[in-house]
């Protein structure tokens, strides 16, 4: 393992306990079981809120130190069931879209250095199987459990077009999205109710 992969491997540990605390912290707290107190622990950020969840979204989708699912249950407890899917939509397609084109911009090597290479390892032989990628990667983003972010930098080093590429995000991840981040935020709601 080299440098940059134990740093990877560092931040994703310590951005998933961080994640761990601050939900424990919801959920101990209230904030999961009551969304006016939520929505008034938010307030104090103002405006600023949504912006800072997006880019949240947007940096775990690039560098991948956060599981994307946590993070959505996040935006939904947070933003309420409407605006936290809208805003997970948004700030996962933007990141979706930045991590294709990094690849297509660095290649293979980029990808070494910020992700887990056993993840990458299980998913690249998609890559031999020409057509059937772009239809396993729809289908990957369209149900929930796949690593929808090295994925989309696998599809990178395909010569899939940006526009094929972005009908598949656009079209394919408000379904796993929905079921995601819905199932993760009954889960958390109803830990929180054991507290």
């Amino acid at each position: 393992m080299n440098t940059s992969q134990k740093w990877i491997s560092t931040l994703t540990i310590t951005g998933t306990i961080a994640c761990v605390i601050f939900l424990v912290f919801l959920g101990t707290q209230g904030y999961l079981l009551d969304p006016q107190k939520l929505q008034f622990l938010l307030s104090k950020s103002g405006l600023a809120a949504p912006f800072l969840f997006l880019a949240l979204q947007i940096f775990q989708t690039v560098i991948p130190v956060i599981p994307g699912g946590i993070t959505s249950a996040i935006g939904v407890v947070s933003f309420g069931s409407v605006f936290g899917f809208v805003y997970n939509y948004i700030g996962l397609c933007i990141g979706s879209l930045i991590a294709f084109w990094l690849i297509k911009q660095y290649g293979r090597p980029f990808m070494e250095k910020v992700c887990d290479q056993k993840t990458v390892q299980k998913y690249i032989g998609w890559l031999d199987k020409g057509k059937k990628f772009e239809i396993f990667f729809a289908f990957a983003i369209f149900v929930p459990g796949f690593p929808d972010d090295i994925l989309c930098m696998i599809a990178g080093l395909t010569k899939m077009s940006y526009k094929k590429f972005m009908m598949i995000i656009l079209l394919c991840k408000p379904f796993g999205l929905l079921l995601y981040s819905q199932g993760l935020t009954f889960l958390l709601q109803w830990v929180a109710g054991l507290f």
